[in-house]
């Protein structure tokens, strides 16, 4: 966690340095397919270029792929290990599509497989523990796909140097407010809700808390959770920890849904914690916030006495797949 602010800028040299060539055909959309650490970048990319990108961009977390896959299609393959079974059998499926592939890996039988096939590949440095560790490399790696196939300027892969610049600054500020915060979640169960353009974010933190805390959570997003799970709320429960990621810069309605939200949940919910982001944009906001996510599942776990890398229950269900 620690080095993840030195990653983004890692992250930033690797991806301006690819070599991608150019497709074909035009590129009328985007699909990504990468599942856990691996997959969790698209989700962000897809956030942040929202606003910019002129093609849809759709994130597979499956064995399958969709039918619209051709030859207009950019398909970005990720997995850090490069092993991932899923990812595997779906490159299986779309290598003969006519699509433009590019993988994202430390090595692996993807990188194999895209050397095979002529396929643009970008090789991430293989000694991190874990695919989870390393969402910085497979984010950035995204964005200059994008970038170098001028399917976005040049803003957002220069703000992933100013997002590393404010990690490195509020490093101090984040790790004694992740304490504070780890302290609030022990013993409970932790629920998420921010807005619909950072459901990356909660996503992010839901599975932080899973692997690294030992510990089962939930997100939701507004505006879409004040159409159904706010009618749940009815039983107060001690166990209730609601986080909350809010920005300043939030949608004028969705800010005026939270407080009404925080309202009612406060009658049923002992604990309600409320975090702001710190940034001028939503990529250095997006940053922050998962910067501090981490160090709050790694400060739970320390306090719940478990070990953060270790996930033994992924390594048993992955031998018994081998075993059919």
């Amino acid at each position: 966690m620690a080095r993840f602010p030195e990653q983004l800028k890692e992250a930033m040299e690797i991806g301006a340095m690819a070599k991608i060539n150019k497709h074909t055909s035009d590129i009328r959309n985007i699909f990504v397919t990468g599942l856990g650490g691996s997959g969790i970048g698209g989700n962000f990319v897809i956030e942040l270029v929202r606003k910019e990108l002129k093609v849809p961009m759709t994130i597979n977390k499956s064995y399958e792929i969709p039918a619209y896959i051709d030859a207009s299609t950019l398909v970005i393959v990720s997995s850090y290990s490069g092993n991932t079974e899923e990812t595997l059998t779906a490159f299986h499926l779309l290598k003969n599509s006519g699509s433009k592939v590019v993988c994202v890996s430390s090595g692996g039988k993807l990188i194999e497989l895209a050397i095979e096939c002529g396929f643009d590949y970008i090789k991430l440095p293989d000694n991190w523990p874990s695919p989870r560790a390393c969402l910085g490399y497979s984010l950035v790696q995204q964005i200059f796909i994008l970038n170098h196939l001028g399917l976005i300027s040049d803003t957002l892969p220069k703000l992933v140097g100013t997002s590393y610049a404010l990690l490195e600054a509020e490093t101090e500020d984040i790790r004694d407010k992740a304490k504070l915060v780890a302290q609030m979640l022990v013993g409970k169960i932790p629920i998420i809700y921010t807005t619909d353009r950072m459901e990356s974010v909660a996503v992010r933190f839901r599975q932080q808390i899973n692997e690294n805390s030992k510990m089962l959570c939930w997100h939701h997003v507004l505006p879409e959770m004040n159409h159904n799970e706010l009618v749940g709320w009815r039983e107060k429960r001690d166990e209730w920890a609601v986080v909350v990621f809010r920005n300043s810069d939030d949608y004028d309605r969705n800010v005026v849904r939270l407080d009404i939200c925080k309202e009612i949940i406060n009658n049923y919910a002992p604990t309600y914690i409320e975090l702001f982001s710190k940034g001028n944009s939503l990529m250095e906001r997006m940053m922050y916030f998962v910067h501090l996510g981490d160090w709050i599942s790694v400060e739970l776990a320390q306090l719940r006495n478990v070990n953060a890398n270790e996930v033994l229950v992924i390594d048993f269900l992955k031998a018994e797949l081998g075993k059919v």
